[in-house]
C-alpha cells in the first residue's frame, strides 16, 4: 500500500494551499455554525486554513493533525489557536466537549466508522458535524485536466484524479454513526493562481511530494512547469459540505 506522508510537503502546503473560502463561513451561518464563543475541534487540520476561518469568527478552536511538520506550520501561523497532535479515530480528548466538529479536505484518509464514531463521542448532545471539501475541478481541456494526466504518468498509484467534487458516501457514514438532520450544500469558485503557485500547489497534493521521492518531484515540477503557458490560472474548484447532528 502507498505510503502518504503530507508531513514531507509541509512546506509547499503552508505556502500553496490556500485553504477554503471564507464564503463557506458565510454557508455554514444559518445553521448556527461558527458563531463567537462556540469550542469547535477541526480534524486532519493539516496547516489550520479552516481552523483558522472559525477562529476569525471568535470560536475557540482547536486543530488536531498527525503529521507534526504540519502542526508546526500552523503554530507559525496563529499561536492563539490550540495545536495537537493525533487520530481523528481516536483524539484522547474528552467526551461532550465541542458544539461543532469538523473535517476539512480530508475524511478520504480516515477509517469513517471510527471518525465519526469519535465525533458522536466529542460532540454535545444536539452538536454539529461538519464534512467539508475544496476540490479542484478537472474540466475537459482545463489545467485540471492535463495536471491530473501528469500526475498518473508519474505516479500510477495515485487514486483520486476524475473527481466532481461530491461526495455522497459521507451522508451513509453519517448516518451510520447515529447522525441526523443530514443536509448538504455546494457552490463553485475560480482560484486565481500563478504558474508557481499552481505548480507548488500540486507538489503538496497526495499523488506528487506526499508519495513520490524528492528526486521524482523535482522531475515533475519540471514538467508540469514547462506544460504551464501562462503566469496567471484560473483553476475552477467546487466547495462541498455535509451537516449533521448529533443526538440530543
Amino acid at each position: 500500500m502507498e505510503t502518504i506522508d503530507f508531513g514531507r510537503t509541509a512546506s509547499d502546503y503552508a505556502r500553496h494551499r490556500a485553504g477554503f473560502p471564507p464564503s463557506l463561513m458565510e454557508r455554514l451561518a444559518p445553521y448556527r455554525i461558527g458563531e463567537a464563543g462556540q469550542t469547535v475541534l477541526d480534524l486532519g487540520t493539516g496547516t489550520g486554513t479552516l481552523a483558522r476561518l472559525f477562529a476569525d469568527r471568535g470560536a475557540v478552536v482547536t486543530g488536531l493533525d498527525p503529521a507534526e511538520p504540519l502542526l508546526a506550520k500552523a503554530r507559525e501561523a496563529r499561536p492563539d489557536i490550540t495545536w495537537i497532535a493525533g487520530r481523528a479515530e481516536d483524539t484522547g480528548l474528552p467526551g461532550a466537549a465541542f458544539d461543532v466538529v469538523t473535517a476539512g479536505q480530508c475524511w478520504h484518509w480516515f477509517q469513517a466508522g471510527a471518525a465519526a464514531a469519535e465525533a458522536r463521542r466529542l460532540l454535545r448532545p444536539g452538536g454539529r458535524i461538519v464534512i467539508a471539501h475544496f476540490d479542484w475541478l478537472p474540466l475537459p481541456g482545463n489545467v485540471v485536466e492535463a495536471t491530473e494526466r501528469l500526475i498518473l504518468a508519474h505516479n500510477p498509484r495515485w487514486s483520486l484524479s476524475g473527481g466532481t467534487g461530491m461526495h455522497p458516501r459521507w451522508l451513509t457514514d453519517l448516518r451510520t454513526a447515529g447522525f441526523g438532520g443530514v443536509e448538504t450544500f455546494s457552490f463553485d469558485v475560480d482560484v486565481p493562481y500563478t504558474r508557481e503557485g499552481w505548480v507548488g500547489r500540486i507538489r503538496a497534493s497526495a499523488g506528487v511530494a506526499a508519495s513520490l521521492p524528492p528526486e521524482a518531484v523535482d522531475r515533475f515540477s519540471a514538467e508540469l512547469t514547462a506544460l504551464i503557458d501562462t503566469g496567471e490560472l484560473a483553476v475552477p474548484h467546487r466547495v462541498w459540505a455535509v451537516i449533521a447532528r448529533s443526538p440530543a
